[in-house]
């Protein structure tokens, strides 16, 4: 077993280093200041109209945004919820610590520019999922990064060789997708949820395994608690993981947020210092990483962008199957909530993190070394429970819990809808059966393993995903504009809701999804 793990370790070792080098990120970021650039900085010129129509439109009096009549399909909130529920996770909590742990504070830095840039690639993707999803023969939504390279990518352009070319690439996001789900979606999130309450709650507990194995019977016992409430939750389809994420994920967002803050201001003396190193160490390696320009590309800003891609997702075209599923009729305004979500995701989840990491001692300010034996999967759990005792470790395992369980769930929906477009609606119950089955591999396999697979089933899905959301860069500007006229300029123009005549008809008779 253990040699079939190691092979395993260095095919993958191979891929991602030719996924995660120079080109991939060039891909990533370009993308992204290619679109912000594109839009002329929607992301900041339009700060206050997205803001207002996305979390400001809850409250209002009468809003639509939380309420949806059609049964075939979720809420705008309610999307935005499932789409949290998958990337808030162990990317928010384990990944930032580890991105600094093994990149050194400067990695926080780029964590932040690519989800600046992140912004409008999610943005694209979202709006580009509404206006290529088409409904199955169950009558629900479906739409993602596969829908817009088949019947954008393959057929806005009237090129006869794009066609098959679009319809590979369709082929292999899908194909990427259904693997990411296992990875990211499924085993990181689980082997972080049993380490961290091992670690939490049976420190002093003699780790039984099973003979003639290293399987520790204390997480396996996890994992099939893990398996069965999934199982429970996942069988109800998009809806019933919907309503858990609507609740779960904004009380658990609060929480630990706040947990945070107490931490930063018992701490507060340390913030000054802190900045300063991140900015520091994001354009020259901290000293245990070495000198030059390659170490920092290499470990610095890779960590930050791998990292910041694992936590928000954009990029990915992931979040874009469950946004697809919204009752919004606007592209636009579904692509503003996926600004929001990346907002919310790294900016706000992920710097809660790294202040926690940076201001406790953890980490040598002045130097960027991390202490002695520090590990990045329970770093955070250490800095909480150094004020909080205990109870500050059982707080982040059970945020972590929560969080990462949470992550299965919305990647559950990912996996079926990518299977939808290779197999059909009669593939996802197979696929559901053998999603839920892995999650027992997550609780007892190598936790960091589980992790470099991620991170290349994550770099594998960018790259056919980016290549309809550049190709169709002309089209996302076009329908921005259309609806920036139309509803902040107040011209009288026909909107352009999908590019399939009849729903466009369809979504013209419906009322204004505000």
């Amino acid at each position: 077993m253990q040699a079939f793990l190691d092979f395993i370790a260095s095919v993958n070792g191979v891929i991602n280093n030719a996924v995660w080098g120079l080109p991939g990120l060039i891909l990533l970021i370009g993308t992204g200041v290619l679109l912000t650039c594109g839009t002329k900085f929607f992301q900041v010129r339009r700060i206050g109209h997205w803001f207002k129509t996305t979390i400001g439109s809850i409250f209002r009096k009468n809003s639509q945004v939380t309420k949806s009549n059609d049964k075939k399909a979720i809420s705008q909130f309610q999307a935005l919820c499932a789409a949290l529920a998958a990337t808030i996770g162990t990317g928010n909590i384990a990944g930032v610590a580890a991105a600094i742990v093994t990149g050194g504070p400067g990695a926080v830095f780029w964590m932040w520019v690519a989800a600046f840039f992140g912004m409008m690639t999610n943005f694209s993707e979202n709006l580009l999922g509404i206006y290529y999803r088409r409904r199955n023969k169950d009558g629900e939504w479906a739409g993602g990064p596969m829908y817009y390279l088949t019947n954008g990518l393959g057929e806005r352009y009237g090129k006869r060789w794009l066609k098959p070319v679009s319809r590979v690439l369709a082929v292999m996001f899908a194909c990427f997708a259904i693997l990411a789900s296992f990875g990211i979606g499924n085993m990181a999130q689980i082997n972080k949820i049993v380490l961290n309450i091992d670690a939490a709650f049976f420190t002093n507990v003699e780790a039984p395994v099973i003979p003639g194995t290293s399987i520790n019977i204390i997480h396996l016992i996890l994992g099939f608690a893990l398996l069965v409430v999934a199982a429970l939750i996942i069988i109800g389809g998009l809806r019933r993981i919907a309503k858990f994420a609507e609740i779960v994920v904004p009380f658990m967002a609060v929480i630990y947020v706040i947990g945070c803050l107490i931490v930063m201001v018992i701490n507060i003396g340390n913030i000054g210092p802190m900045l300063a190193s991140i900015f520091r160490f994001a354009f020259r390696p901290a000293a245990f990483l070495g000198g030059g320009l390659g170490v920092l590309i290499s470990k610095t800003m890779t960590q930050g962008f791998k990292r910041g891609v694992f936590s928000n997702e954009a990029g990915l075209g992931s979040s874009v199957m469950v946004h697809s599923s919204s009752n919004v009729k606007e592209p636009v305004r579904q692509g503003m909530w996926g600004i929001f979500e990346v907002f919310v995701d790294t900016f706000v989840v992920c710097t809660m993190t790294a202040i926690v990491v940076l201001s406790t001692g953890y980490i040598d300010l002045a130097t960027g070394t991390p202490a002695a034996g520090i590990s990045g999967d329970t770093l955070v759990s250490q800095a909480f429970g150094q004020y909080f005792g205990v109870v500050g470790t059982w707080f982040v395992a059970i945020a972590m819990l929560f969080f990462a369980f949470t992550t299965v769930l919305g990647w559950s929906q990912y996996g079926s809808k990518a299977v939808e477009y290779l197999f059909g609606v009669k593939g996802i119950k197979v696929y559901k059966v053998i999603f839920v089955v892995m999650i027992l591999s997550g609780a007892i396999m190598e936790g960091g393993l589980a992790w470099d697979l991620s991170d290349t089933f994550n770099g594998l899905m960018m790259i056919p995903n980016l290549i309809g959301v550049v190709a169709l860069f002309p089209l996302v500007l076009k329908i921005t504009k259309n609806y920036i006229d139309r509803k902040l300029l107040g011209k009288d123009i026909p909107p352009l809701l999908s590019n399939d005549p009849d729903i466009q008809a369809q979504m013209e008779q419906v009322a204004d999804d505000e």
